[in-house]
């Protein structure tokens, strides 16, 4: 049996809003340089975008998310997320809205510097006296 977040991930990739869609036609199939999943489940969550090698979520927030109770949702989500080693970005749907190409070159800008980097193979050389512990 799968978890209830698989199902609703399915419903909401076939019933995606018009941001979202005009997001994944520039950033799908590798376009911005790092691959993209559109509506992925994490924990209890369903993240809009997702880049598994850079472990960041990508949010499009409409003007539903400013009301009721959809705001408190989205601080949980994050926070579930950002304490879980995510990196989430929201943006305003209607900036997606006004200029789709702008918003995706700032991701490809984004993906491109990312603001923690992978370590290197061997990891970082201790600290003086760490290795001494």
């Amino acid at each position: 049996m799968q978890r209830p977040e698989v199902y609703t991930a399915r419903r909401l990739r076939k019933d995606m809003s018009l941001p979202e869609v005009l997001l994944w036609q520039r950033l799908r199939g590798g376009a911005s340089g790092v691959k993209f999943r559109r509506q992925h489940p994490i924990g209890p969550y369903v993240a809009d975008f997702y880049c598994r090698a850079l472990r960041l979520v990508i949010e499009i927030d409409g003007q539903g998310h400013n009301h009721g109770a959809q705001p408190l949702h989205d601080d949980r989500k994050t926070q579930f997320l950002e304490e879980n080693g995510y990196q989430v970005f929201r943006i305003a749907a209607a900036d997606v809205l006004k200029d789709a190409d702008q918003v995706a070159d700032a991701i490809r800008l984004l993906v491109a510097n990312p603001l923690h980097h992978q370590p290197l193979a061997g990891g970082p050389p201790p600290r003086a006296r760490e290795d001494l512990q």
